[in-house]
């Protein structure tokens, strides 16, 4: 079976409008008849319920062929963007925590829609280098019908799809330097919360193409060089867990974004921090790729069409 993606596409053109075509196997983008007139996957997730049956009988071969357009983000708004923190084992040993305290549950924090930008477009990191920007590879689901208090055997039937998430990190801004009281030290928003920070794509994998979400190689390239290698095997709390537990504290629903952690390999451990020019390539298999930039702030680079999108997500 021939694993394809649901991608937010827009023709080139001022004026044009979004909407929602299939990325095949091939790198290739094909029309849809019922996704045409959605203007994001996000949209799509939240019609999921009656979408699933007609996308799960539909080849994609028989899509029209798409050029000249756009590939963007494929949930730019999603409801909550729910991101869940020191979550892999070897991650956890490289920031110098050597063991996970007995009886600890998963731990969730929430960015705003406007970090989020789509491949190929740039991460814009602040001017000061004490920012120390870092990169954080992450598999995420995007939630498919409403759920509250779901239980872990129920909580991947929720999912409509996976797909790429960059958890983009100013190390040097999390710490508050005159904070009111100790509980006010930690500063999440400064650090993660930042526009284009959130990097997604290239398109939501559906979920019945990731029978095991906890089998996924998770891997991303700095200018070339593998920074991180690790695997979904590797996280504390797995998806079904995520899920089940970010369900307990609010109502998840479709069209919600769940990043699920990061693997070793990230700057911090290193002492190495993103700089203009860098270039980032994450790739999750069966998801794809997702590619882009790093500029600095006031910087003004123009952005690949999608066919050059495309061919940037080769490795370089």
């Amino acid at each position: 079976m021939s694993v394809w993606s649901l991608v937010t596409v827009r023709p080139e053109g001022e004026g044009a409008a979004s909407f929602v075509a299939v990325l095949d196997a091939e790198g290739r983008i094909r029309r849809h008849p019922v996704l045409a007139r959605y203007p994001d996957v996000g949209a799509v997730a939240r019609d999921w319920a009656d979408l699933e049956p007609v996308l799960r009988a539909w080849p994609p071969l028989d899509g029209e062929p798409l050029e000249g357009v756009r590939l963007l983000t494929p949930v730019p708004s999603p409801g909550k963007l729910v991101f869940a923190g020191a979550n892999y084992h070897d991650h956890l040993r490289e920031m110098s925590v050597t063991d996970v305290p007995e009886g600890m549950e998963p731990y969730f924090f929430l960015l705003p829609p406007t970090s989020v930008v789509g491949p190929d477009d740039a991460v814009v990191i602040p001017q000061d280098p004490a920012a120390r920007v870092d990169w954080e590879a992450e598999l995420a689901v995007v939630i498919g019908r409403r759920i509250h208090e779901v239980t872990v055997d129920e909580a991947l039937d929720a999912i409509a799809g996976y797909t790429i998430v960059n958890d983009v990190s100013a190390r040097g801004l999390h710490a508050r330097p005159n904070p009111l009281a100790p509980p006010f030290a930690w500063d999440w928003l400064s650090s993660k919360g930042r526009d284009t920070f959130s990097p997604i794509g290239p398109g939501v994998t559906p979920a019945w193409f990731v029978p095991d979400p906890q089998t996924l190689p998770v891997r991303l390239w700095r200018n070339g060089v593998l920074e991180q290698d690790g695997n979904t095997k590797d996280m504390i709390f797995g998806v079904a867990r995520l899920i089940s537990a970010a369900s307990a504290l609010m109502t998840l629903e479709p069209g919600d974004v769940l990043a699920t952690g990061t693997p070793a390999g990230v700057g911090a451990g290193k002492g190495a921090f993103l700089a203009p020019g860098d270039r980032l390539r994450i790739e999750i298999e069966p998801l794809g790729a997702l590619a882009n930039e790093v500029r600095e702030a006031g910087e003004s680079v123009a952005r690949p069409t999608a066919p050059a999108a495309l061919n940037n997500l080769e490795q370089e």
